[in-house]
């Protein structure tokens, strides 16, 4: 079986859905760079990622485009009697291989300039000539599972101990026998696979609607300013200091979006209809077990988290009851999860500053780690700010055999240079696994792919806690990364269970209307912030929140927020403990998708079949609420705040 890569990119894009945005950190306000009404040929160069590091010109994308072409009908001469022998069989691996290399290579280039230009169709139109190669790609390889099951496993175990380039293939071959009662018939493989031509559609139009088409609304401000209310300016002015600005953007803006509801419901219904099918069609119970039985997780991971969560919420509330009463508020609102908790705080980080910071707070994990950071800031692997008609939220996207390239929006936030961070772990993750694994093994499941992310947050923290001393600003510390624990941890459990009902609902014959998205969403928010403990007053504004978030598209991504963080927080622990932990946890990166992503993390000393580290995590953030409480009380005495 040719192990299926994950998706195009270790996608976070959380910067704007799921953190908040806090108060801007310096002790005086340092301008940042201000690019998002530009267009993006205006863009300074050494702002912008070095995308001709995958191709020079467009004309070397168009030769290997043509390139791409000639090699895919290759694959009907190697099928002639391909499982014969290992040296066949071997061939067949390795050409296909080669092709699907190609292909990463030649979309990705694509797609990261679209990424940045997403007005421009002419990458628009690139990635869809390569979407219907893939397809063709997918059809001629549906042969290969039905083909597979017909061998002996004595005959696969003497081709494995005869052919030294079996070897990268050896876990994806056992894989695909592991998963025999929902491969199909080749004839019928073919047909899903043509699928494919149309299988992003529903995302494509809900980005191109969030992103592109929909009309910003404008917004006036207590100071008596009107801004249009883009999504950049949305996520800027949604964490203001001023309550009643916090409120004025966030329903300006969702209202604004509610006139589209019944076209995002569509697209929804669609698209958790579409993962439906796949699921039938593979003979799996649900769409649950359709996800994750492919990376080889029990679906027991999934209900853990979400129990786990809810008994833990008063953890949750907790936090929001001190941050309620930091921001001096009589009743705290949803929208004031946005706003800064220690007003007094007022720091800006330049980029440099930013960076400065990250490189510091990860030396503990080696010279090889240092150096890798110190190319990715050096070679524009990184593309920093926002433009007009760029992309919203930050990702990491890797080049097998080139490098990882990292797209942010930076705006100069404490916040934001966390996710340098975050992204920057993506990054490594992605750098180490291609340097050691061949392009077989070398993509890790998206179960792994935040925990290197937020592994990177958590030493950050560590690292400022230790080295600041002035109580005010690790109060502001404690609180942006609980903030981020917030948005990490509780808010993606609540996608999750959100989403689990939303398939259950497609799963039982029904449709998914704007009405009842609208109410179970509503319901789940103020059920997980307290709405009816008195902790959070969630209005009935946010009850369409869920037409932002592009992860529902994703299939069961967004609980890997959870569980990535949750196993983070473990590896950290780890890793401060001394040099083991971290060479465990850099084993941990170079392993890439060499084995099943629950084997790979407890080899690195976390078990997610067991509660265990959901319990310690929360143990921790209880733990560093109480340190909050505590500082908060030194404060108050002194008449700090």
């Amino acid at each position: 079986m040719f192990r299926s890569r994950h998706a195009i990119f270790v996608a976070t894009l959380t910067l704007a859905l799921l953190f908040s945005g806090h108060a801007i950190a310096a002790e005086k306000v340092k301008e940042i760079p201000d690019y998002s009404m530009k267009p993006r040929s205006e863009i300074p160069v050494e702002y912008t990622w070095r995308v001709e590091d995958i191709y020079a010109t467009y004309e070397d994308w168009l030769k290997d485009k043509a390139a791409f072409e000639k090699l895919i009908p290759l694959v009907d001469e190697k099928r002639k009697g391909w499982t014969e022998s290992a040296a066949k069989m071997a061939d067949l691996y390795e050409l296909a291989d080669r092709i699907r290399q190609k292909g990463e290579k030649l979309f990705k280039y694509a797609a990261f300039q679209s990424d940045v230009d997403l007005g421009n169709s002419k990458y628009q139109v690139m990635k869809g000539e390569l979407q219907s190669l893939f397809v063709q790609l997918g059809v001629k390889l549906a042969f290969v599972q039905e083909d597979l099951l017909k061998m002996r496993s004595e005959t696969l175990a003497a081709y494995f101990k005869e052919e030294p380039r079996l070897a990268p293939y050896r876990f994806g071959i056992e894989d695909a026998l592991r998963q025999r009662a929902h491969i199909l018939p080749e004839d019928q493989q073919q047909i899903v696979s043509r699928t494919g031509l149309f299988a992003s559609a529903a995302g494509k139009a809900s980005s191109m609607l969030n992103d592109v088409d929909m009309p910003a609304p404008e917004v006036k401000l207590s100071d008596g300013s009107e801004i249009t209310l883009n999504n950049a300016m949305y996520y800027r002015h949604r964490g203001s200091k001023e309550p009643s600005d916090r409120t004025a953007v966030m329903r300006t803006y969702w209202q604004n979006r509610k006139q589209y509801e019944n076209t995002f419901a569509a697209l929804f219904d669609g698209e958790m209809k579409r993962h439906l099918f796949a699921a039938q069609v593979g003979n799996y119970k649900d769409c649950l077990e359709a996800r994750l039985d492919g990376d080889g997780i029990d679906t027991l991971v999934y209900y853990q988290l979400i129990k786990s969560v809810n008994d833990n919420i008063g953890v949750f509330h907790r936090y929001l009851k001190l941050k309620g009463r930091l921001q001096g508020l009589d009743t705290m609102r949803y929208e004031d999860i946005y706003g800064p908790a220690v007003k007094s705080v007022d720091r800006t980080y330049t980029w440099d500053e930013g960076r400065a910071l990250i490189v510091e707070s990860l030396k503990p994990l080696g010279k090889e780690y240092g150096a890798l950071l110190q190319r990715a800031f050096d070679n524009r692997w990184i593309d920093i700010y926002p433009n007009k008609g760029k992309q919203t939220g930050a990702y990491s996207g890797g080049v097998y055999g080139v490098h990882p390239f990292v797209k942010m929006n930076y705006n100069g936030k404490y916040n934001e240079v966390s996710t340098i961070g975050h992204e920057l772990g993506h990054a490594a993750h992605t750098y180490f696994a291609s340097g050691t694994q061949p392009y077989a093994n070398a993509d890790y499941t998206l179960f792994l792919a935040e925990i290197a992310s937020t592994f990177n947050e958590t030493f950050l923290l560590r690292h400022m806690l230790k080295s600041e001393k002035d109580d005010l600003f690790k109060l502001y510390l404690l609180d942006s990364y609980l903030d981020q624990v917030r948005g990490t941890i509780f808010r993606q459990t609540l996608f999750a269970e959100f989403e689990l009902a939303m398939h259950r609902r497609v799963e039982e014959g029904g449709t998914l209307t704007p009405d009842w998205l609208n109410e179970k969403y509503l319901e789940l928010t103020r059920r997980y912030y307290g709405h009816d403990k008195g902790v959070l007053r969630v209005d009935d504004y946010i009850q369409n929140e869920w037409s932002g978030i592009p992860h529902f598209f994703r299939n069961y991504y967004v609980f890997q927020y959870s569980t990535g963080m949750i196993s983070s927080m473990a590896l950290a622990d780890k890793a401060l403990a001394g040099k083991d932990g971290v060479e465990s946890y850099l084993d941990l990166l170079r392993a890439g998708g060499s084995d099943y992503p629950l084997a790979l993390l407890k080899r690195a000393g976390v078990d997610m079949m067991t509660p265990a580290p959901s319990e310690a995590a929360f143990k921790t953030i209880d733990g560093l609420i109480t340190e909050m409480e505590r500082i908060v009380a030194r404060l108050e005495k002194q008449n700090k705040i």
